[in-house]
């Protein structure tokens, strides 16, 4: 009898430094390994890809987000700020409640197969806003050059990018609204664009948080 008391005792004497060790290795040095080598070799991928401007966070290069007016009463849908190059659509997408550090939509797709009468409806709705919103003096847009990103969303919602070609349809109208010229607002979206990931991944594409941080940082020295 005292000896099976004592093998129970050793077993759990064992299993319990066991415990302790694997507790020790898993819960605290690897985790502190890892997070040591993320933060010394991929700093700013690690806290989130932040963007700042003017000393403070103002989003992710990863996170899209809306650039839109304030909601007037009786709205239900604020207008896009046209001073500022426009991201992809978020139909279907509702609002972050949550109180961050910058706007957040929230992640989803609109679900919605390519003949879906709705998807058609604001594809052509979305369509026409990019024609009429672009269009200035002497300078009208075309249905035929709306690119597909200025009028679907993304499967997230929350692409950060739009095309290169989206981004030059809003040159003349951003370099209107902010009184610049039409050749410094292409250089800087020019100076924004990059090209595909090692060479053949992907697709050149336009980051619209960083461009309209480098947007606004040109309109505050003109």
């Amino acid at each position: 009898m005292n000896n099976a008391v004592a093998n129970t005792a050793r077993l759990l004497g064992a299993g319990l430094r066991a415990l302790l060790v694997l507790t020790l290795v898993t819960g605290v040095i690897y985790p502190l390994l890892v997070t040591g080598i993320a933060q010394g070799l991929f700093h700013d991928n690690a806290n989130g890809s932040e963007i700042t401007a003017d000393g403070k966070v103002v989003g992710s290069s990863l996170i899209g987000q809306s650039y839109n007016l304030p909601l007037k009463k009786g709205e239900k849908t604020p207008g896009a700020d046209l001073k500022w190059f426009q991201g992809r659509p978020q139909n279907g997408l509702g609002t972050n409640s949550v109180n961050t550090r910058y706007k957040l939509i929230l992640s989803g797709a609109t679900n919605r197969s390519g003949d879906n009468k709705d998807l058609v409806a604001w594809v052509k709705a979305a369509k026409a806003a990019v024609v009429e919103d672009n269009s200035v003096a002497g300078h009208p847009v075309e249905p035929s050059q709306v690119p597909a990103d200025a009028v679907t969303s993304s499967g997230s919602g929350l692409d950060p990018d739009i095309s290169p070609r989206y981004a030059d349809l809003q040159v003349h109208r951003v370099a209107a609204r902010n009184h610049l010229s039409v050749t410094v607002v292409r250089n800087l979206v020019e100076e924004h664009t990059d090209g595909r990931t090692l060479g053949f991944i992907g697709e050149p594409r336009v980051n619209v948080l960083e461009l309209n941080v480098a947007l606004k940082d040109l309109v505050t020295k003109s």
